[in-house]
């Protein structure tokens, strides 16, 4: 049953950028047997900004593997791409609060930075909870007005999150409930640590919103009241409740379920070329053995 006031949502959210893969059909499977346990509603949302690799026939592979799997929605699916005007307006109420600035640095400034720190203090710089290093340069090294005419020139530039200052508006730490277990287990407040991932990207030039801002906007314009989504997303979720605690959007209950691994015991993905949906399918394999697969009965 829900545990907020309201009805229970939840929602399976994959990115169109290749086919699912067994770890999509686990998410989507335990998504959708949390809502109908709680007679509550089980949405789909496709997570398209990235225009480059995401393609319409990447979404019907998505719509087709679930109805293999007798997976059904609860009414169409949100297209990010369809909502950019909704993550650029969440965007302007921050840097209306001056929270967010341009940065201009590229990959290879910031690579070669890092290095440089790093050959001179004899220490390795700081990573976030991905193994990414943290952005190395300070806000203040560039003034607003210059970063502001850099920006009107047309520079290419990333809209980073003022770590520091958005922490700063906080009247006592953040954190999130979780669900242990299953998602109607006993809930533990886990403290968030934003600091973590330093000055995040929000946005881009050509795209007015990045995976962080564009879940915390769909996630409250969909009502969802439970996020269950894999463990891999967990320290993400510190993030995501500064953003929430910024934009003013109210914070679901979390649960990380397990990730289904490879031989290897790595996550599958698409990028590694993980067996798809698609061509289990192909193979003969059938729904029921999918979910004995999972361990999903």
């Amino acid at each position: 049953m829900s545990l907020l006031p309201g009805p229970f949502v939840c929602r399976f959210a994959p990115s169109p950028n290749g086919r699912l893969h067994l770890g999509h059909a686990y998410s989507a499977m335990v998504n959708e047997a949390a809502a109908r346990r709680a007679r509550g509603t089980f949405l789909l949302r496709i997570e398209d900004i990235d225009a480059t690799r995401c393609r319409r026939e990447y979404e019907a592979g998505i719509l087709e593997d679930l109805a293999w799997l007798s997976i059904t929605p609860d009414g169409p699916p949100r297209r990010q791409s369809e909502h950019f005007a909704e993550y650029a307006a969440a965007l302007a109420r921050l840097e209306a609060l001056g929270l967010v600035y341009p940065a201009f640095e590229s990959r290879g400034e910031i690579l070669r930075a890092v290095r440089a720190r790093e050959a001179e203090t004899g220490l390795p710089h700081p990573r976030d909870p991905d193994g990414g290093p943290l952005f190395p340069f300070a806000r203040e090294s560039m003034s607003d007005a210059a970063r502001a005419a850099r920006r009107a020139a047309g520079a290419p530039f990333v809209i980073r999150l003022d770590m520091e200052r958005a922490l700063a508006t906080r009247d006592a730490p953040l954190s999130w409930l979780e669900a242990q277990g299953t998602p109607e287990g006993p809930l533990l407040a886990v403290p968030a640590e934003p600091a973590r991932w330093g000055d995040v990207i929000l946005a881009r030039r050509d795209v007015p919103t990045s995976y962080h801002l564009s879940v915390v906007v769909d996630d409250a314009a969909q009502g969802i009241s439970h996020v269950i989504r894999g463990m891999d997303l967990f320290e993400a979720t510190a993030v995501h409740r500064l953003l929430q605690h910024l934009l003013r959007l109210p914070p679901p209950v979390y649960h990380h379920h397990r990730l289904i691994l490879d031989q290897a015991g790595r996550k599958l993905s698409k990028s590694s070329d993980a067996t798809s949906l698609a061509a289990l399918r192909a193979a003969g394999v059938t729904p029921q053995e999918v979910r004995q697969r999972l361990e999903l009965f």
